[in-house]
């Protein structure tokens, strides 16, 4: 059975889903069943959004660090929750010699399989206004569609207000903005 690397801790509840998730779905009668996953939970890797579009730290070393760490502990290879730091994946996987999937092309694949043809983006600035979605999506033949300005605003403090300080029960949560967003994005 292959090894798992997860670069985490961007942020630490999507990483905490995802490792959650794998455990939840892995057909396993035991312990030994379960796939063998490293979580490297790196919380000092900068803001994606922050490099991409406003000059910010650049998250590419302590990503590659992390990648590195989880390589030489004997990860086959890496996955990350986080959807913006796709937009660094070449600069990561450059350094490494084992693959990173990309969070991206999956979902792309996935939304094929089920005949998907056109798809919203809920997601950080970062990741909507880089472009990594719309480039692989496009390639792939699926329109893709986001928020309005005012709609992306809701987005981005559902994202960064909420979830990523931990606020993660749905009654503290914005979610008639969000219900309207998805409506509309529906429409």
């Amino acid at each position: 059975m292959k090894t798992i690397g997860i670069i985490g801790g961007m942020g630490p509840a999507a990483t905490c889903d995802l490792y959650q998730k794998i455990t939840d779905w892995t057909d396993a009668a035991c312990d030994q069943d379960h796939i063998h996953i490293i979580i490297d939970s790196n919380t000092n890797i900068p803001d994606r959004t922050a490099a991409i579009l406003h000059g910010g730290k650049d998250p590419v070393p302590e990503l590659v660090k992390s990648a590195k760490l989880l390589e030489s502990a004997g990860a086959d290879f890496l996955i990350m929750p986080c959807n913006t730091a796709h937009y660094f994946k070449d600069k990561i996987t450059e350094q490494v010699n084992i693959p990173l999937v990309s969070i991206i092309e999956s979902t792309a694949d996935a939304l094929l399989k089920k005949g998907v043809k056109k798809a919203a983006l809920l997601a950080t600035d970062g990741t909507v206004q880089s472009g990594v979605y719309a480039k692989v999506f496009e390639k792939k033949g699926i329109d893709l569609v986001t928020p309005d300005e005012e709609g992306q605003k809701v987005i981005m403090s559902l994202i960064y207000d909420y979830v990523k300080k931990g606020i993660m029960d749905p009654k503290k949560l914005p979610t008639e903005e969000t219900r309207a967003i998805v409506k509309k994005l529906q429409d």
